[in-house]
């Protein structure tokens, strides 16, 4: 049985920092396209940064210089670490797994992705 479970999430005051991340099982995790997604209320479902199986990283403009995604095959978990936190970086956080893991462009259509966590909640006043 697949799971990605997420966790780290919270509430921050802007210029904050956390760490989310991802645990996964059920399947080979070093072989998939590893991804952040974030989705605000009445907004789309977002593509915040991807890590492929080579570990190349992409990344939306607008988390450039303050985000970073990185992946440990050996304990099968996926994390993004939040700097410099933003209002605007409020949504919930989800965690997705591709079986295109050696796509070498950003992978960010949430219909390339198999498998998703539940999300974690990520809150950030000014």
């Amino acid at each position: 049985q697949v799971q990605l479970v997420e966790s780290g999430g919270g509430s921050v005051e802007s210029g904050g920092s956390l760490r989310l991340s991802c645990a996964a099982s059920g399947y080979t995790y070093s072989y998939y396209y590893m991804a952040w997604f974030r989705q605000a209320p009445g907004k789309e479902r977002e593509g915040v940064a991807g890590i492929n199986s080579d570990g190349m990283t992409s990344y939306v403009d607008s988390v450039k210089g303050r985000f970073t995604i990185s992946r440990d095959n050996a304990k099968n978990t996926l994390y993004l670490q939040m700097n410099r936190l933003e209002p605007e970086d409020t949504a919930m956080y989800y965690c997705a797994a591709s079986p295109r893991g050696r796509y070498t462009w950003f992978l960010r259509r949430p219909a390339d992705f198999t498998y998703w966590g539940q999300g974690t909640q990520v809150t950030v006043s000014s």
